[in-house]
């Protein structure tokens, strides 16, 4: 796409702000279709399509956000003057074309959106067909604010394929793609990766770990586990996995007290062994791959572990890469443990629920990226660039 100048990409931003405002209505009266069409049998799914006007505000905050932070295209990265008199500069340059992929969530419209625009790239937005009514209309309001600067409306474009065309498109795009970003769970990661021809960004799965370690603040423990596996379950840094050193003070009346509070939030329990022959109401784990899963619903599971180290080998057997917490006291054994464990994010003492662009001040995010190449975590306007070297000469040639 065509370079444009930071001004105009500011001024197209505003403009979709004032339309947003503007067009409410027509936005929730969309909305309000999906959700009469939607059978409500995954809650988490549900919960990520409604639209309302306080969501309707955090779209308008993810522009303005954009829209005030610095423009990523053209940054130098480094300079260097050579001895053979070439000039040589890395600077960072648009992706081209970023497909992404995703379920549900009408907001990502609005955040991949702005995100690739202002890093001037192209955007294919391949939304879920629960949210198809939303999507239209906050796609025709891109649309809209780009008209109004004499712009294309390729820059952002809504794809309406079913699995079948959409497995035809990866093999054989019929424009140029530079990079797709699957935004959901296993099974859509395995479905672009299968397919995909050029390069995939993992991003959205979370199956994220708590460890308690024997220095923990246990009153601080439960309120961290209490948000983390309760605040937000349709999340992908929603809490999954909680580790238990057995060696704590006072380890059966605390787990008793753990147990008692996920009972009071409706959140089904399941147990190791040593857990679950202790309390009826907890169930036993009899199937290790339970481990693997991301559950996205009020369900958790709890293990017992003999130290430190038990507990990071058994988050980086099992973990999505994406969260991972140590409830501790202890600097060191908190530094060793975010050292040496192989998450996204790693968390002492706090909520895995920060992970998360705007809780972390990245602004807006495309997705949160559990992939160690070309970026980890929040993948934020800054990360949605590639690189390119400049190289200036006055006629050398190498001998």
């Amino acid at each position: 796409m065509k370079l444009l100048n930071t001004t105009t990409k500011n001024n197209v931003l505003q403009s979709m702000m004032r339309i947003l405002d503007t067009h409410r209505e027509e936005l929730l009266e969309a909305n309000q279709k999906d959700l009469d069409a939607f059978t409500k049998e995954d809650q988490a799914m549900y919960d990520r399509l409604v639209v309302d006007n306080k969501k309707i505000d955090g779209m308008i905050e993810a522009v303005r956000q954009v829209a005030s932070q610095k423009d990523p295209v053209g940054k130098v990265i480094s300079e260097k003057h050579l001895d053979n008199g070439l000039e040589i500069l890395n600077k960072t340059s648009p992706f081209g074309t970023i497909m992404i992929i995703y379920e549900s969530r009408p907001d990502v419209t609005i955040e991949a959106a702005v995100l690739a625009f202002k890093a001037n790239s192209k955007i294919l937005l391949k939304g879920g067909k629960e949210a198809i009514h939303s999507n239209k209309v906050l796609v025709s309001f891109w649309h809209k604010a780009l008209s109004e600067h004499n712009l294309e409306h390729d820059y952002i474009k809504l794809l309406t394929l079913n699995r079948e065309q959409t497995q035809a498109f990866l093999k054989e795009p019929t424009e140029p793609l530079d990079l797709i970003v699957p935004r959901g769970g296993e099974r859509l990661i395995a479905f672009v990766k299968e397919h995909a021809i050029c390069a995939v960004l993992v991003s959205g799965r979370g199956n994220n770990f708590l460890y308690v370690d024997t220095e923990a603040d246990w009153t601080m423990s439960l309120e961290v586990i209490k948000n983390a596996k309760t605040d937000k379950i349709s999340a992908c840094n929603a809490l999954d996995k909680i580790l238990i050193n057995e060696s704590i003070d006072g380890f059966e009346d605390k787990l008793q007290e753990l147990t008692t509070l996920l009972k009071s939030q409706n959140v089904t329990i399941l147990g190791d062994k040593s857990v679950a022959s202790k309390f009826d109401e907890v169930e036993e784990i009899k199937d290790k791959s339970i481990w693997y899963e991301e559950f996205l619903a009020l369900k958790c599971c709890i293990a017992t572990v003999k130290s430190t180290e038990e507990a990071i080998s058994k988050i980086n057997t099992y973990s999505g890469g994406h969260s991972s917490t140590i409830m501790t006291n202890n600097k060191e054994t908190g530094l060793s443990f975010m050292e040496q464990v192989d998450s996204a994010a790693v968390y002492q003492n706090a909520s895995t629920r920060f992970t998360d662009g705007g809780a972390m001040g990245v602004g807006a995010e495309l997705a949160i990226s559990t992939d160690k190449l070309h970026h980890r975590g929040p993948l934020g306007l800054e990360q949605l660039v590639t690189n390119k070297y400049y190289v200036f000469g006055n006629g050398q040639v190498r001998v």
